[in-house]
């Protein structure tokens, strides 16, 4: 007696899996009755007990169709991939090939900058490369050449405030901005600020309660309007009167895995363009001045 392995499909999604004895081979329906030995019920989906049936044409030709569909997908995305893997790298050696023709002086254009027109320089660095100082110094003498007077340092966690006095010493003719003021920074000097995440709040909320007294005060009884003290001056002032002063950077590097300001104080972007520089560890002398270049000439309009 031949045996044969049959799956039974039900009106729901299940399947009764079981041994039949004497199944012909064109028979379309089998009872349970037929089957011997134990029977179990399976979940199944439609679509798996759809591809089991292959004497049906129709359901054949679909599932030809859907696998050259998905091999005609996977070709594209990897092709796709291929591409912007290929625009990557040449674009990573061209950058390359570049910023080292820009250190070597062989592109004129980047020779002179007119470094007036940068005051205040920041740079902000993750948390990792944050770790490394020798690479945090190496990058603010290189600022130095250039000529640049007024940097900011940022990280999330203040690990480079921590550091600040290898810093100071390990860089020539750099000073403490909190020490010197903006306004008497000498033309040979480089003053460092140390910034991290917590700095400043305090202030902001202090003068924000000041702005917003000040608000109060001046509403008129008749028409419930008062004077319009929310603006950038009266910010810079009630920061003042608190003891406090933000420096608002006109360039901000950001030297990181993500194009993210990655937490740089808000209140100090109000103008500032962000550059996003790549990872510290392989920071290039020529992408530093490029980008540098690159703003300074730029023109800026401002509103009035």
């Amino acid at each position: 007696m031949k045996t044969r392995l049959v799956w039974l499909r039900n009106s729901g999604q299940t399947v009764a899996v079981g041994a039949a004895n004497s199944l012909p081979p064109s028979s379309a329906v089998v009872r349970l009755d037929q089957m011997s030995g134990p029977v179990y019920t399976v979940p199944v989906p439609d679509m798996i007990l759809d591809y089991m049936d292959f004497n049906d044409p129709m359901l054949a030709l679909s599932s030809w169709i859907g696998q050259i569909g998905d091999f005609g997908l996977d070709l594209v995305w990897r092709f796709i991939h291929i591409v912007v893997t290929l625009w990557h790298i040449v674009s990573g050696i061209f950058e390359s090939v570049e910023s080292y023709a820009i250190s070597l002086g062989l592109i004129q254009k980047y020779s002179s900058i007119d470094i007036e027109k940068l005051k205040c320089l920041a740079v902000v660095v993750d948390i990792e490369a944050a770790r490394d100082v020798s690479k945090v110094i190496e990058l603010l003498q290189w600022l130095t050449t250039i000529g640049v007077k007024q940097v900011g340092l940022f990280d999330s966690q203040g690990l480079l405030k921590k550091s600040k006095d290898m810093i100071l010493e390990m860089v020539p003719r750099s000073v403490l901005l909190q020490e010197t003021g903006e306004k008497h920074i000498s033309p040979d000097r480089i003053a460092l600020e140390f910034i991290s995440s917590s700095d400043n709040k305090e202030a902001v909320v202090k003068a924000a309660n000041i702005l917003l007294e000040k608000y109060l005060k001046s509403i008129h009884p008749e028409n419930g309007v008062g004077e319009n003290v929310f603006t950038e001056s009266h910010l810079n002032e009630a920061l003042r009167v608190v003891g406090e002063s933000v420096h608002v950077p006109d360039l901000l590097l950001v030297y990181g895995p993500v194009r993210s300001h990655l937490g740089f104080p808000a209140w100090r972007l109000r103008y500032t363009e962000i550059v996003h520089m790549g990872s510290l560890k392989y920071m290039r002398y020529g992408s530093l001045l490029k980008a540098i270049h690159k703003f300074t000439g730029v023109r800026q309009n401002y509103g009035v």
